[in-house]
């Protein structure tokens, strides 16, 4: 059995360094940390519902040496995917409207043709 020092005087036994959040948080921030998880119900051997999560906590630094940079192309985090999504959208419109005026002047000269040769 060990023997404890119970003296008044006796200062804290030495155990494991105290790191403070900070550190703790700089760690994983550095490294990164995933967390997943799976829920599944089942019913009689019949899958009702199931719901994956997956969490990956880390430092944009970190986070892109992973290949994670959805935050870049997401156009409600980042204003320079919603002017480029914006642009895209802009030419397909125009592309649109350009294949809509060409169509209509086709359609009128084929018509303006039918009613020449309906007439004759």
């Amino acid at each position: 059995m060990t023997d404890v020092d119970y003296r008044p005087g006796a200062g804290p036994a030495n155990g494991p360094g105290t790191t403070n959040l900070a550190d703790i948080l700089e760690r994983v921030l550095d490294k990164g940390i995933v967390i997943a998880g799976d829920i599944k119900i089942d019913l009689l051997d019949i899958e009702l519902l199931t719901i994956r999560l997956r969490l990956f906590v880390s430092s944009v630094e970190t986070a892109r040496k992973a290949g994670i940079d959805w935050w870049e192309t997401d156009p409600a985090l980042s204003s320079k995917a919603a002017d480029s999504e914006l642009r895209a959208e802009n030419r397909q419109l125009r592309d649109r409207v350009a294949a809509l005026e060409s169509a209509e002047g086709n359609g009128s000269a084929d018509s303006s043709r039918t009613k020449d040769t309906a007439a004759t």
